[in-house]
């Protein structure tokens, strides 16, 4: 069992009386692990039907199931760095079912990193409309954008900003609204034992002030009819109930709505914050309950307050013709379609498609403005990871696709140069059709380009 402070051990047993003894075995228990079929790259039955692990399903997610890690490791499989599932804990899933987010909504996840319910949201959008993630620290932002690239998701505007900034700028904006926000992690003492260390009656009051902030800036760019969701991975009062009684009073034009499967769940608890009967709408996945770590969630509608101004694109750094022209190129020469038509912005010789009704970026701190395509170098474009995960072998003229016991496969996936005699020119490398990288044809080798960063040992 992790060292869990006295204090917390108090706290729970006050608040769950009879059931704290089930409570508290828990953390006899491993941990439960989960996994999400990408529906951007794959089916959920065929994805049952290739991997070789045992899963079984999660209730409240239809895409989600549980594995065994004693038995299986498919964040180790090549199906994982080919993105067609999201290593997820299975109560994390919850939050963005209750989002409920729809193709061609203007969708904001406004505590994002690491990106398990960013690319969860994305898969439910199927690639359409507008998502906006952010994540204020700069460090956890640079693995959202490497998850969201795995998960080959093209419609992602990523900032790196504070949620008070963003209000100014996206006023009225948004359909839904996703704040699943920084908490005092009593949900991860059992997979994370470090988070115990961190603990303290003070930190959840803290974490309560910054999660009521959040959501005030969350409020402002919400459009009337619009959904909020606020979750946390805590199970204290203070940043649940009493966070969602504090946010309602401050901001009546909000209801509080039923989480949708809450049959699967426990009931908010009004009579822990002296709140009104509403409360119990919220819900409360407990590990003693279900198998999961655990989560609070909440689902609010806009009821009313001033329409936001309609979108207009924004104006973004222009694109040279000559850059047009290498991509239409690097087009004509490597894919079996089209190029994309824009509209397309340059940062520095950094190439983006970005999405369609984008607002001004100007002045906001942007880790990638849409899908990155590549980048235009003197004579030649170089195509990026990002847009590769994107595509199918059945959209370029060459491609490469091994299967998933290849010993060229792993080769590949460790950086190495391979013997081709194929026709020269860029090639997209995959695993049984799913994208995984490129590679380039010359001198009867296929040049390898799978990123550094992400090579095998």
């Amino acid at each position: 069992m992790a060292q869990l402070p006295d204090k917390y051990l108090e706290q729970m047993n006050e608040l769950l009386k009879d059931e704290y003894p089930a409570f508290l075995a828990t953390y006899e228990k491993p941990a439960s692990k989960g996994l999400r079929v990408n529906t951007l790259k794959i089916g959920v039955e065929e994805l049952l039907r290739r991997v070789p692990f045992r899963l079984e399903p999660i209730p409240w997610c239809r895409e989600g199931f549980y594995f065994e890690p004693e038995e299986d490791r498919p964040g180790k499989h090549v199906y994982h760095a080919a993105g067609l599932y999201y290593i997820q804990e299975p109560s994390a899933m919850a939050p963005v079912e209750a989002l409920d987010p729809r193709p061609g909504e203007r969708v904001l996840d406004l505590c994002a990193a690491p990106g398990g319910k960013t690319t969860q949201i994305a898969a439910r959008m199927r690639g359409r409309g507008l998502l906006v993630a952010n994540e204020i620290d700069p460090r956890r932002v640079k693995v959202l954008v490497e998850n969201l690239d795995r998960l080959g998701v093209s419609h992602a505007v990523v900032l790196n900003e504070a949620p008070w900034r963003l209000s100014r700028r996206f006023v009225g904006f948004f359909d839904r609204i996703l704040v699943d926000a920084p908490c005092s992690g009593e949900g991860m003492f059992r997979k994370d034992p470090d988070v115990c260390g961190r603990w303290s009656p003070r930190a959840t009051r803290r974490c309560a002030d910054v999660q009521l902030e959040i959501l005030d800036s969350a409020a402002a760019m919400l459009r009337p009819g619009g959904r909020l969701t606020y979750s946390t991975c805590t199970f204290n009062p203070v940043e649940n109930e009493e966070v969602i009684l504090r946010f309602l009073e401050n901001h009546p034009e909000f209801e509080l709505e039923p989480v949708p499967g809450a049959e699967h769940f426990q009931k908010g608890r009004p009579d822990w914050v002296d709140g009104p009967p509403e409360l119990a709408r919220s819900a409360r996945l407990w590990p003693h309950r279900l198998r999961g770590e655990g989560h609070f969630v909440a689902v609010m509608e806009k009821t009313g307050g001033p329409e936001g101004t309609a979108p207009r694109p924004g104006s973004f750094p222009p694109v040279s013709a000559d850059a047009i022209n290498k991509l239409k190129q690097f087009a004509r020469e490597t894919l079996a379609e089209d190029p994309p038509d824009g509209p397309f912005t340059l940062y520095g010789e950094h190439l983006y498609l970005l999405p369609g009704s984008l607002p001004t970026l100007k002045g906001l701190k942007v880790e990638r403005p849409g899908c990155y395509l590549g980048q235009v170098k003197k004579g030649r474009f170089v195509p990026s990871h990002s847009w590769a995960m994107t595509l199918t072998p059945d959209r370029v003229k060459r491609s490469v696709s091994f299967a998933e016991e290849s010993p060229e496969l792993h080769r590949y996936l460790r950086g190495e140069t391979l013997p081709h005699s194929g026709e020269k020119g860029w090639v997209l490398v995959a695993v049984d059709r799913f994208p995984l990288g490129w590679g380039k044809i010359s001198g009867g080798m296929l040049k390898n380009h799978f990123p550094k960063w992400l090579r095998w040992d």
